[in-house]
């Protein structure tokens, strides 16, 4: 217990009263990974649960205890605390083993379950189907059975906290098992929140709110908080107050707290301003160090595979973010993960929910509808550490040395087509699989994934050159040009092809030829001409790939 540690304590304690007090049948809070989730949770069992009976002394001054009609509350109700966290399987079936290890675990915590002789032979039975080996049936069934034997062990309805909700549904997504778990996931939470005739209230926190459709159909119950909601906005993360405050009893001085609020400062949610990243604060508070704790702290796979494998257009929208500016894209707070790999409005709204973004301005539903446009929302990165996140992630994602330019793009800036065939061929060799270069059932087309993969190579590269991709030159739009910030040093144009046999190509020779023809006849050098970079100094390249091979002709 913090509390009884003595150790640094932000007191969030007014979220118990304010979801107590709403009544909301069943409430969905989404906030951004490290922002306090977990330990609200705790909070909530602490204050409620009949196992905490008779431990006011755990919520003596702070903000709830000021409310003597909450006091009444404290440890007066069976609670089911559990955390899918954890549960991060590969596949469907390691998966399932993991959920049901986990309500085994939950079940355990009730001893009184296996203590009273006041279930009748059908409960009984129930209760010794939750196994290990149970049926998945019995799995998505075990939420309500341990709420319906609780309500009448204690004869009071129980409480429901779900923690991390999502983390099962994001890794389902990431391995390929979507479907299969959706329809396991959406019987679980039917049955524990919609149908529950035991339950007096229930809290879910999650990263994300996954879209109605996918596993909340059934539940017209369900209250959703997301960060643009008006309630709970500043039960998660460090208001600036809070902040400076822990500053100033640390002895830090007013120079401190403004590279403080530049790297951690940012986050907004229901239009309250000014809130911090709890985790890197603490860790700057601990450590007197200024890093990038949160962004290292695990949880950025998904965000950086849908950024390697994104449309064009994307990529130069996240290129206008990384150089400082704001890009205006509409956003749709229901995440709905099938539609990841084919809609790039669904990659900012998962961007904004998880912390990467945030918002500037907004349009109003009244200004959309009188605009006849989606809702649309004004973005920029969240703050520096973010910002230096995403350096460091498209650095490190094919370096290949850690001093001097890499071997890709030495021999990129030589001319030398066989090594840069060498190098990129050894990375896709060791790094992607089929299904990243695989056409995908939706029919995009595969040519965004090398397209992100090579971005991600010459990232490395923008202190001496303008990395810009899928922007116009001549007559169309070429797919990367490296521009230098010297004129005397050399240029690039870079096109990427798919081998398609329907483009009457017989080979990756023809496709190669393809690709140079279309920087020819499009006059893609047409923008470094403009820019003062002389004819001979431009290198021009066309790719070919067909799944892990590639072959790169010179023009």
């Amino acid at each position: 217990m913090l509390r009884n540690n003595g150790d640094f304590y932000v007191d969030k304690s007014g979220l118990i009263r304010d979801w107590w007090e709403r009544h909301d049948a069943v409430t969905l809070i989404t906030r951004p990974r490290r922002f306090g989730k977990t330990l609200n949770m705790s909070m909530l069992n602490c204050f409620f649960s009949n196992k905490y009976a008779n431990r006011g002394e755990l919520f003596e001054g702070l903000k709830v205890w000021e409310y003597p009609g909450m006091q009444a509350q404290q440890g007066k109700w069976p609670v089911i605390f559990l955390s899918f966290a954890g549960i991060k399987g590969s596949t469907f079936a390691s998966t399932m083993i993991q959920m049901k290890k986990t309500i085994v675990k939950l079940f355990s915590t009730h001893p009184e379950l296996y203590r009273t002789d006041i279930l009748d032979r059908n409960e009984q039975a129930a209760l010794d189907q939750i196994r290990e080996d149970m049926r998945d049936d019995d799995a998505a069934l075990s939420l309500n059975l341990l709420s319906t034997l609780l309500e009448k062990i204690h004869g009071k309805k129980v409480l429901i906290l779900l923690d991390e909700y999502d983390t099962p549904l994001q890794e389902a997504y990431i391995h390929g098992f979507w479907d299969e778990l959706v329809v396991f996931t959406r019987t679980m939470f039917n049955n524990a929140f919609k149908t529950n005739m035991s339950m007096e209230q229930g809290i879910m926190t999650g990263i994300t709110r996954v879209s109605m459709e996918s596993v909340f159909s059934d539940l017209n119950n369900l209250t959703v908080i997301t960060t643009t909601s008006p309630f709970y906005t500043t039960c998660f993360g460090f208001t600036e107050d809070e902040v400076f405050d822990a500053l100033d009893q640390q002895g830090f001085v007013e120079a401190d707290k403004q590279e403080v609020k530049t790297w951690y400062d940012g986050f907004s949610f229901g239009g309250v301003q000014d809130i911090y990243n709890p985790w890197s604060v603490t860790n700057y508070l601990n450590f007197r160090t200024l890093d990038t704790y949160w962004a290292n702290s695990s949880g950025n796979g998904l965000i950086a595979r849908l950024l390697r494998q994104g449309v064009p257009e994307m990529k130069s929208l996240f290129e206008v973010l990384m150089n400082g500016g704001e890009v205006t894209v509409p956003i749709n707070e229901q995440i709905i993960y099938n539609e990841l790999d084919t809609n790039a409005d669904a990659v900012w709204s998962l961007l904004l929910a998880t912390g990467y973004v945030k918002i500037v301005t907004a349009m109003t539903e009244k200004e959309a509808v009188r605009e006849g446009t989606d809702r649309l929302y004004t973005l920029k990165l969240t703050n520096l550490e973010v910002r230096r996140m995403f350096r460091i992630m498209f650095r490190d994602w094919f370096a290949q040395t850690s001093g001097g330019l890499s071997p890709f793009t030495e021999a990129l800036l030589k001319g030398d087509t066989r090594g840069i065939r060498r190098s990129l061929n050894e990375i896709m060799m060791n790094s992607m699989s089929y299904f990243d270069g695989g056409k995908r059932p939706s029919g995009r087309m595969p040519e965004n994934f090398y397209h992100g993969l090579v971005l991600g190579l010459l990232a490395e590269n923008m202190r001496d050159y303008e990395i810009t991709s899928n922007r116009e030159s001549g007559y169309g739009r070429y797919d990367v040009m490296m521009v230098p910030k010297k004129t005397d040093q050399p240029a690039a144009i870079l096109e990427f092809k798919v081998f398609d046999k329907e483009d009457d190509e017989s080979s990756l020779e023809d496709t190669a030829a393809n690709a140079l023809k279309q920087i020819e006849e499009k006059q893609y050098e047409t923008a470094l001409l403009s820019r003062g970079v002389p004819k001979e100094k431009i290198l021009k390249y066309g790719f070919a790939f067909k799944e892990k091979e590639c072959l790169i002709r010179k023009g």
